[in-house]
């Protein structure tokens, strides 16, 4: 065993045993050699096994409202700054929602989130979300969580009373990095709707997208911001470049250096829910199974907002044949 090897059972044991790890550890823990990424993946499965079992948190999306967001993140096809050819949609029927809310619980998901392409929600919308919601409470029976940009103290509060469980607000990336790939809004704003959420008794769902050209200590200082936020779930999605956006260029992220993200995350937050998100299938293909056992703990399965993804029982049996339960 080298020093490295070393190093990395002693931070391990630190988190087994309720510590943190401090800001150096993590630092030379995101920079570990190629040839000992192994060690660190599985220095991180064992962490996800002590805090989290043997479960895969399995969750299904909709687009309930696409594209023309008023927003210009660089990464995104839905802002309506870019012309990205995407059929865009208004606010979709409680029919609708509620049938593929439906389909969702059929297939094994335990979650269902309602995601609309909006930097927030009119007074008017709000209110068709919240009938919507409890169209799927009554009718389907599934968790439902929520992505609605950002909201009042109001608003998370009607959401709490409608039984929402979580509510997604994604960091997206590093302070240092975010105004190169958003200017219409701050990373202030996303910090404090985070709070918002929390603060109204909402578990929060924040993460980011790794891959558009920060840097991997950036990817780091995404970590360490989230870690303070304490979120209950960490989505963690991969860019895959969109046509028509700036980012359509954007070279690929290494699978080390995904799997190297995944692991740190993992030993700065061991008991959230680390869902590996959008772009798993393009940039893993066959190895997606090495994220659930180096660190990850959750999928969104069925697709995602403006790309298709694994089927559900492609998923399921992913996760059985690992020796996994969904």
């Amino acid at each position: 065993m080298n020093s490295e090897q070393t190093f990395i059972i002693q931070c391990k044991e630190k988190i087994l045993s309720g510590q943190r790890i401090t800001v150096d550890e993590a630092v030379s823990l995101i920079n570990i050699s190629d040839e000992s990424l192994q060690f660190l993946s599985d220095a991180a499965n064992e962490i996800t096994r002590a805090f989290n079992g043997n479960t895969v948190d399995v969750e299904t999306l909709i687009n309930a409202k696409k594209g023309t967001c008023p927003e210009d993140c660089m990464f995104c096809s839905q802002s309506g700054f870019y012309k990205t050819g995407i059929d865009t949609y208004k606010l979709l029927s409680a029919e609708i929602i509620v049938d593929n809310a439906k389909k969702a619980r059929d297939n094994g998901a335990k979650s269902f989130c309602l995601v609309c392409a909006w930097r927030g929600p009119s007074e008017r919308d709000f209110e068709e979300i919240c009938k919507i919601v409890e169209k799927v409470n009554y009718e389907v029976g599934i968790e439902v969580n929520c992505s609605l940009g950002f909201i009042t103290d109001n608003m998370a509060k009607r959401l709490k009373k409608l039984g929402v469980k979580r509510y997604n607000h994604n960091l997206e990336t590093a302070r240092s990095f975010f105004s190169k790939i958003c200017t219409t809004h701050s990373y202030q704003d996303r910090i404090d709707t985070a709070q918002l959420v929390k603060k109204n008794g909402l578990e929060i769902c924040c993460g980011g997208i790794l891959g558009m050209g920060e840097s991997r200590m950036q990817r780091l200082e995404l970590g360490l911001d989230l870690t303070k936020l304490n979120p209950e779930e960490c989505p963690i999605n991969i860019l895959v470049p969109q046509k028509g956006t700036p980012l359509e260029l954007q070279p690929k992220l290494s699978i080390g250096e995904i799997l190297r993200t995944i692991a740190v995350f993992r030993f700065l937050m061991p008991k959230t829910i680390l869902k590996i998100a959008g772009g798993r299938e393009i940039h893993l293909a066959n190895d997606q199974e090495k994220v659930l056992l180096g660190g990850a703990n959750g999928i969104i399965t069925g697709g995602y907002l403006t790309i298709g993804g694994n089927t559900p029982q492609e998923d399921f049996q992913m996760i059985s044949k690992i020796g996994l339960e969904a």
